[in-house]
């Protein structure tokens, strides 16, 4: 299933707020179309968000209508700031926008049309390279997965949060291709259910055995010896290994800690933001109530009652056992390992 396909001045993106009862796509033709895409969840993961944005950014410059170079990149400016203001967590998104401004302000092309086709290609390379990153990741990532091994996984790090193939479940998929016996657990991920209704419904599609737990059940599982490693994606990554995920994620990494479970981390190197000292400069978005008052748009909780909705926490890199990346596999500490994988 592609998580989103760029066509004839067109993006469609995969509606995941639909799946998995309805497979649909949403047309876009303008940015602001991909902006209510991203900040619904309709795509979603660190890597599709920042190449949705990519695309979005293509989308909005074609329609500029700026008779200098000066006139265009301004507007350009002005559409990336939108795209970038969707969701602030996840660095990809800012990081992909960042990078197609820096191609264009550095460019020698003086004519708009351009400047226009040079974004379209910017976003067609964000999205093959993230491909390819994906490949790399299984490649390092398999080797840390013994055979037979039942792994724990929270939320969805599947071709479903990238271009295509996954990151923590692109390890996933690749330890299997190389011929190794795994079976996956999925944390229900509340309050979206993205474990329930994307990583299980991924993981039925590949073949992988997959049993569903509720996030509570995580703890027990470990103390019985069914979990031999956790393997979850990032949404940020500071240059001393602190991870930002999806909500839950803390909680699982010190319940790995309690059971000598490894905990893995899987992300691309555009996920990981060096200009972060720590964990604690991280910037966590906060969501709407009612995805916790409600359930499919039916009242769970007392009106009145207060709430509080991070949508993401952050694990100390002291609780992570290592970071599967697309340059390779970085230990701790990880201010030394990670910043060896960014040299050239």
């Amino acid at each position: 299933m592609e998580t989103m396909r760029w066509a004839d001045g067109c993006l469609e993106i995969l509606d995941q707020t639909k799946l998995p009862g309805k497979v649909e796509y949403i047309n876009c033709t303008e940015h602001r179309t991909v902006c209510e895409a991203i900040k619904r969840l309709s795509v979603r993961g660190a890597p599709a968000i920042g190449a949705a944005a990519a695309y979005g950014l293509a989308l909005g410059a074609a329609s500029v209508n700026a008779g200098t170079r000066k006139e265009f990149l301004t507007a350009v400016e002005d559409i990336a700031a939108e795209l970038a203001a969707t969701r602030p967590t996840a660095v990809n998104l800012k990081w992909a926008v960042d990078r197609i401004l820096a191609k264009l302000k550095n460019c020698d092309c003086q004519a708009v049309n351009e400047l226009k086709a040079l974004l379209v290609r910017e976003a067609d390379d964000i999205y093959n390279e993230d491909l390819a990153s994906n490949k790399k990741m299984g490649e390092f990532g398999r080797e840390l997965v013994p055979d037979n091994a039942a792994i724990l996984t929270h939320c969805n790090a599947g071709a479903l949060a990238t271009a295509g193939l996954g990151t923590a479940l692109g390890v996933i998929r690749a330890a299997r291709d190389a011929g190794k016996k795994v079976s996956v657990y999925a944390d229900e991920t509340r309050p979206l259910l993205q474990g329930a209704r994307l990583t299980a419904w991924e993981m039925l599609q590949e073949n992988i055995p997959v049993t569903l737990i509720s996030d509570n059940m995580a703890g027990y599982l470990m103390s019985l010896g069914k979990v031999n490693l956790v393997i979850v994606g990032a949404d940020r990554i500071t240059a001393n290994g602190d991870v930002a995920n999806k909500i839950g994620t803390y909680g699982v990494a010190v319940l790995a800690k309690e059971h000598n479970v490894p905990f893995y981390v899987a992300a691309p190197m555009s996920t990981i933001d060096f200009n972060l000292a720590s964990g604690k400069d991280i910037p966590i978005e906060e969501r709407a109530a009612g995805e916790i008052t409600h359930f499919a748009g039916i009242r769970v909780a007392p009106e009145g009652v207060g709430v509080w909705n991070p949508a993401f926490d952050v694990t100390p890199a002291r609780l992570i056992s290592a970071i599967i990346t697309d340059r390779g596999v970085a230990k701790p500490p990880y201010g030394q390992s990670l910043a060896k994988l960014r040299l050239p």
